[in-house]
């Protein structure tokens, strides 16, 4: 499924943030988020996520106006990923994959035989499976943020979109966690958007790069593309930070 932005403008109580740019998030593709801070990338994600109204333009999710679709519905669409930690003293694993059959569930909040295949599936999908008994207080960062991407899974939508989901981890933990996402796009046909400060890990995993800085159109592309434009030079090159575009790394001139 598509995600389509046509003019979209992004802020709050009408101070604009940044925009317009209209852009395409297409099936089957990792897409990175890059920009300094203040850019905007989370507003932009929350408004992407329907946690607040765009100032202007049109956001098409499968062809139908964001502004059309039920609450209910659109969770089936559209799941969301935060930096924020969760304090959930006592509940486990498996409790937390599960509270991503919500949209799915009666009133009661009881999952179907279905809902628990989603659960198990999903846990399995991201190899969490085997502590998936333990509280997710004891876990350590890497695996929370397996835990919230498995939960997220679990709810089964097509588009998936992660605010810094590397922040608070080890290089190891932050490299696993992006090929991870890159398997659920090419295998599974997620289609996701992950803002990161990760520049480096974004250019070796991500089919596509949006690049956000203010007073700057937002630029779109492959990284060898945006390479090649010199973009990625304009966009994070300054004083000893230099950047290779045969070998797509950025280095330090001492």
């Amino acid at each position: 499924m598509n995600y389509e932005l046509d003019r979209l403008v992004i802020g709050y109580k009408q101070r604009s943030v940044a925009g317009p740019f209209s852009a395409v998030l297409h099936e089957g593709e990792l897409c990175c988020l890059l920009g300094p801070n203040g850019a905007g990338k989370s507003t932009l994600l929350r408004t992407l996520a329907c946690f607040q109204p765009p100032l202007g333009g049109r956001m098409v999710l499968g062809g139908e106006d964001v502004r059309h679709i039920p609450p209910r519905k659109l969770s089936t669409r559209v799941g969301v990923v935060l930096t924020d930690r969760i304090v959930t003293p006592g509940i486990t694993v498996r409790d937390m994959v599960a509270m991503g059959r919500s949209p799915y569930t009666n009133y009661w909040g009881r999952l179907t035989a279905e809902d628990h295949r989603a659960v198990d599936e999903a846990m399995e999908q991201v190899g969490v499976t085997d502590f998936a008994r333990r509280q997710v207080g004891t876990l350590s960062d890497g695996e929370r943020q397996k835990v919230m991407i498995a939960k997220a899974l679990a709810q089964g939508t097509p588009i998936i979109l992660l605010d810094e989901p590397t922040a608070f981890l080890d290089y190891p933990s932050k490299a696993e966690t992006m090929l991870l996402l890159r398997r659920l796009c090419h295998e599974m046909g997620k289609t996701v958007l992950l803002s990161t400060h990760d520049l480096d890990l974004a250019l070796q995993t991500a089919d596509c790069l949006w690049l956000l800085k203010p007073e700057l159109p937002l630029a779109i592309g492959t990284p060898r593309q945006l390479a090649a434009d010199g973009l990625l030079e304009r966009f994070f090159q300054s004083g000893p930070i230099q950047f290779n575009q045969q070998t797509l790394r950025f280095s330090i001139q001492i």
